[in-house]
């Protein structure tokens, strides 16, 4: 990186012009949908930007027919997108060519960099900086989903060094990602044979256990719903809320005091996606609790369920998808109970598959979270510049 310090020495030995975002990107415009016909466009949600990676992962196809209120924004190639919604996960990404002249929500505040001023890249690393997540953390708007004004974001100001030290930065920080990437993408493929693994003794283990007992879900185990809404969640609430997302609440209550399974009763994922929840929680009124009676590891109905019940629902809906469940589809499901000595024994085995395919601090993951703490501080390191005197 002496490169770098070379140039900073040489182009702005007196330190740099800070501007606000604002100053240096335009707006992006909204589409007209009276005039779009029957034009099919790529809707980027709030879900579609993966976290971690910065990619563009899953959108719908929309039209003017179908467009959800909130796809409103026109973006091109080069638009740096930052969700306002939730801000404090710090989800964003640039816009590839494949995207260009799609429809993202509003809930992203769109930036178009002034790329005679800005390069796109030096943004976008900057929007991943300590600075800009203590900035958003300070600025966002309590409520059920926290958020921040685009003008908010727009005012953030931003140390903007002459574009020689820009490419030389953005150079070293995208050699960082581009090592990443391909390191993420050995990890993924190691991850997915763990994972294709786990889900191989788990359907063995849970499915053909010997010296089991036919039984049905509704003898076992208590079976019934919450009482919230999703709009009762507090964003620092003490106690997890199960909702209907794949992603847990907050809420000041709680209504149970258990070990329990929870899952949807509609909405995406229905019937595929468990959690397990252990102590006090809340539970939204369209998500279901199976609470096992005793000599039942509730560890094991889990397991199970994550290992069959999507299954289940396939051979008893014939040829209808599945939109919504009912108490009766829970009550009717039979599995396979073998001595609770013999649950544990599984339990335990996949406990521990459970635990090296998915815990951050165990196994291949924790290679990757170190990689990523690494460009994290040289990232940050490189964003910190002396203010030019005004």
């Amino acid at each position: 990186m002496s490169r770098i310090y070379d140039l900073i020495a040489e182009l702005c030995p007196n330190g740099v012009e800070f501007k606000s975002v604002g100053e240096v990107t335009a707006r992006s415009s909204n589409i007209k949908w009276a005039n779009a016909g029957d034009d099919e466009f790529q809707y980027i949600d709030l879900s579609s930007v993966d976290r971690v990676t910065r990619r563009i992962g899953e959108t719908a196809s929309i039209t003017a027919g179908n467009a959800p209120s909130r796809a409103q924004q026109i973006v091109h190639t080069g638009d740096v997108i930052f969700a306002t919604t939730r801000p404090a996960q710090m989800r964003w990404a640039v816009i590839p060519a494949e995207y260009d002249g799609q429809i993202a929500s509003t809930g992203y505040c769109v930036l178009r960099p002034d790329t005679s001023v800005i390069l796109t890249n030096f943004l976008a690393h900057i929007l991943g900086a300590d600075t800009f997540r203590q900035y958003i953390e300070a600025n966002q708007v309590a409520g059920n989903y926290p958020s921040i004004p685009d003008n908010r974001v727009r005012a953030y100001r931003i140390p903007v060094p002459p574009l020689e030290v820009q490419r030389e930065i953005v150079r070293v920080l995208d050699q960082f990602t581009q090592l990443e990437a391909e390191l993420e993408a050995e990890l993924e493929a190691e991850l997915e044979a763990r994972r294709r693994q786990y889900e191989h003794y788990r359907g063995t283990l849970m499915l053909e256990s010997e010296d089991s007992e036919r039984v049905l879900l509704g003898d076992i185990a208590i079976i019934g719903t919450g009482s919230h809404d999703t709009k009762d969640a507090q964003a620092d609430g003490e106690y997890t809320f199960y909702a209907r997302g794949r992603e847990p609440l907050k809420l000041d209550t709680f209504d149970f005091n258990e070990e329990a399974i929870i899952t949807a009763g509609d909405g995406v994922g229905v019937g595929k996606v468990f959690h397990f929840a252990r102590g006090k929680y809340a539970l939204h009124q369209r998500a279901y609790r199976i609470v096992p009676q005793e000599g039942v590891d509730a560890r094991f109905i889990y397991h199970y369920l994550v290992a069959d019940f999507s299954r289940y629902l396939e051979r008893t809906s014939v040829h209808a998808s599945v939109t919504s469940l009912r108490r009766p589809m829970f009550l009717n499901y039979a599995l396979q109970l073998p001595s609770l000595d013999e649950q544990r024994r599984i339990v335990a085995i996949l406990d521990n598959f459970d635990a090296l395919v998915n815990d951050l601090s165990l196994g291949l993951p924790a290679e990757l979270a170190a990689r990523r703490k690494q460009y994290e501080y040289y990232r940050d390191k490189l964003f910190t510049f002396e203010e030019a005197a005004a």
